[in-house]
């Protein structure tokens, strides 16, 4: 193995009951969001959670062990692709995959106690949220209101108790203020589902028993074919190339780096792959090795 190819110690799932996250899990927005149900769905309903305002927030303090013990952070969505800048987050982090979610998203209009579909004047939201919900919204004469944030928005409408504003936002915002769902699943396409990595610092991570899944980076040296070359040692060893994305090398007159998501049957399979894919690499380095998520309704 290459000096520069870097490995993660180790990854394990553990319970959200033992004492390792007491501190609670990094989430990447309000208390509500979509980042919790994702939370809740992997370590149970009782995990405590950290809200950050940005994703490098998130980063900084999964980082850190006085403050947290990992996070759960998006990466992907079926309908807006790959979130780029996270990419990049997880790449200069010291943090491990072990874990990841696809949640299917559900949006519902929420609005305060006794309030009619026809008293409301305003709706509120974030931007992606009204966007994805623009063929329901579009049927009423709603004045639309973009915030920073679907669960920030479903608690200021608990806030101001008006009847005339209602907010865009997940099933558990509406348990945890209180409010109707007026509406539900309102959102255009109803497959949109998003993609979640669990991640913990690389120094206290341990090995996920029956792993099948790892994500990686590697870079070539750009040669010609060297990437098709790449593809090949993969496929032959029967290990599924569930996701490829390029990124531009920072500094480089466009030259590319590329993330994968892959899937086998044995762990063996990926460490011969890793073997062989050596000599056509300048450098690997691998993000976890983990278990595929299953799919949840959000």
């Amino acid at each position: 193995m290459k000096k520069d190819q870097i490995l993660p110690e180790s990854t394990k799932i553990v319970n959200a009951a033992s004492p390792l996250f007491r501190k609670g899990i990094c989430i990447q927005g309000y208390e509500g969001s979509f980042h919790q149900v994702a939370a809740l769905q992997y370590f149970g309903k009782n995990t405590s959670i950290i809200p950050c305002a940005s994703f490098r927030e998130l980063v900084k303090l999964a980082s850190d062990s006085t403050a947290s013990n990992g996070a759960i952070m998006a990466i992907e969505n079926s309908i807006a692709g790959s979130i780029l800048p996270n990419y990049n987050l997880l790449q200069q982090s010291k943090l491990t995959v072990i874990g990841e979610v696809y949640l299917s998203i559900s949006q519902n209009l929420l609005v305060n106690k006794g309030v009619q579909l026809a008293d409301i004047k305003e709706v509120h939201s974030h931007p992606m949220a009204i966007l994805q919900c623009l063929d329901f919204l579009e049927q009423h004469k709603f004045k639309l209101i973009e915030t920073e944030d679907t669960a920030l928005s479903a608690k200021l409408v608990q806030q101001h108790k008006s009847k005339y504003i209602a907010a865009i936002a997940s099933k558990l915002a509406a348990e945890l203020f209180n409010l109707d769902i007026i509406a539900p699943d309102i959102q255009t396409q109803k497959t949109n589902i998003t993609r979640f990595l669990v991640l913990q610092r690389t120094n206290i991570a341990l090995p996920v028993v029956g792993a099948d899944k790892a994500s990686i980076y590697f870079q070539t040296n750009h040669a010609k074919g060297i990437l098709a070359q790449v593809l090949q040692t993969i496929s032959k060893l029967d290990i599924n190339l569930s996701k490829l994305q390029s990124m531009p090398i920072p500094g480089s007159h466009f030259k590319y780096g590329f993330y994968a998501d892959m899937e086998f049957d044995e762990q063996k399979q990926f460490t011969k792959m890793l073997s062989l894919i050596e000599p056509l690499t300048n450098s690997v380095k691998i993000f976890g090795i983990y278990k595929k998520g299953k799919l949840v309704k959000g």
